[in-house]
């Protein structure tokens, strides 16, 4: 499923003392917030184990509708996900990690792209598909039980492989370059326009090879959005998308999945690409650069738990829904591409037992889960952003 995305859903429009640090005030909130709804907790006795008549559980008031299941229910149940890459790493800590907890329940994972994850989940074939991208209008005037549940906040990287240039140099590169690197325009890494971001920095000759994801990737939606955001002249909203029309360049090489895209500029001389910060460390395993992406205040950062918690202070209104571009917010130490990652998940289940345990796992994610996001360099949700997608998970049923 290639999605698309009107001009109206594009953005207007985190390296702190711990790169992989979380933001303390928000887990606090969470973690508070957790505590007092298992504290109203109940629990009611198993009378069956048939899908009419879901096993004792817990739940938690949600704010705006019915109550969110918080414990899955007794009987044996696989849950299965595929979608955004990006998000794999998490899922892969995630499913153990939740076994442990309830062990009744296995979370079958398996990575793809997020165009894949919203394809997968509006047919049925999986209970969650992970998608980096949020469902577009026309996805959601077709597919009218499907919902976009954010679970955390990630970024994307720009990568480079340059010879002489180490990776510790950090080259700067806003969108306005990067959308003449991807359009043909600049396509000499000494190009004038690269040199003058970058003062001191000797670079090469050589001719760009250009990197990026062959597969419908959500990991795309958020390069493009970045691009026609910092110039929609030489990038026009006509190719942003998870999967785009890219323009033809000499070598370039289209790599599926974001561990393609790592391996493609690991082994290719002179190229560049994006890819999520979950592959940050095979990144620098790679011996690969990573761009100081230029924001809207015109400063260059690396995404860390200081920039991207700077970049969501600029978007205080998450709407009910919770399809939102945090693409190019503002703010002179906010980095420019963050993103929600979200479940996009059918609100009619087969079942009310399996309903109870997608609403558990969920519940479980946005809260005692957001214990596994450093270790992709991911961020929890805002508390606000918390109460949002409670009321989304509480509207699963089956």
């Amino acid at each position: 499923m290639a999605t698309k995305f009107p001009a109206p859903y594009r953005a207007s429009c985190l390296r702190g003392s711990g790169r992989l640090g979380q933001r303390a005030l928000a887990l606090t909130a969470l973690t508070s917030a957790a505590a007092l709804a298992l504290a109203a907790c109940s629990s009611s006795s198993s009378s069956s184990s048939s899908s009419s008549a879901p096993a004792a559980s817990s739940a938690a008031a949600s704010s705006s509708g019915p109550s969110v299941m918080t414990t899955p229910a007794s009987a044996s149940q696989t849950i299965s996900e595929t979608g955004s890459s990006l998000m794999a790493p998490l899922f892969a800590l995630w499913g153990p990690a939740y076994h442990t907890q309830f062990s009744q329940v296995t979370l079958s994972t398996a990575s793809s792209s997020s165009g894949v994850g919203i394809s997968s989940a509006a047919a049925g074939t999986v209970e969650i598909g992970a998608s980096d991208a949020y469902l577009s209008p026309a996805d959601m005037a077709k597919y009218t039980t499907l919902e976009n549940i954010p679970l955390a906040v990630a970024a994307l990287m720009v990568v480079y492989n340059v010879p002489g240039v180490s990776a510790s140099t950090h080259l700067k590169l806003n969108g306005t370059v990067l959308a003449k690197i991807y359009s043909g325009k600049v396509t000499k890494w000494n190009d004038p326009a690269i040199t003058a971001l970058n003062p001191g920095v000797t670079l090469p000759s050589a001719s760009i090879v250009l990197v990026h994801r062959a597969d419908s990737s959500g990991s795309t939606f958020l390069f493009t959005s970045y691009l026609d955001a910092q110039d929609s002249t030489d990038w026009s909203s006509s190719l942003i998308g998870t999967t785009v029309a890219w323009p033809k360049q000499p070598g370039e090489i289209g790599a599926t999945g974001s561990g393609g895209v790592v391996s493609s500029v690991k082994s290719t001389t002179d190229s560049i690409g994006y890819v999520g910060v979950s592959y940050l460390s095979k990144v620098t395993a790679a011996g690969e650069g990573e761009a100081a992406v230029g924001n809207s205040s015109g400063s260059f950062l690396l995404p860390s738990a200081s920039t991207i918690d700077a970049a969501l202070a600029g978007f205080t209104s998450t709407p009910a829904n919770e399809a939102i571009s945090l693409i190019n917010g503002s703010g002179a130490q906010a980095y420019p591409i963050i993103n929600y990652e979200y479940a996009v998940v059918n609100t009619t289940q087969s079942s009310a037992t399996l309903a109870q345990d997608i609403q558990a796992f969920l519940y479980w994610a946005v809260t005692s889960g957001t214990t596994q996001l450093p270790s992709v360099n991911f961020q929890p949700l805002p508390a606000s952003v918390v109460t949002l997608s409670e009321a989304q998970i509480a509207k699963i049923s089956g």
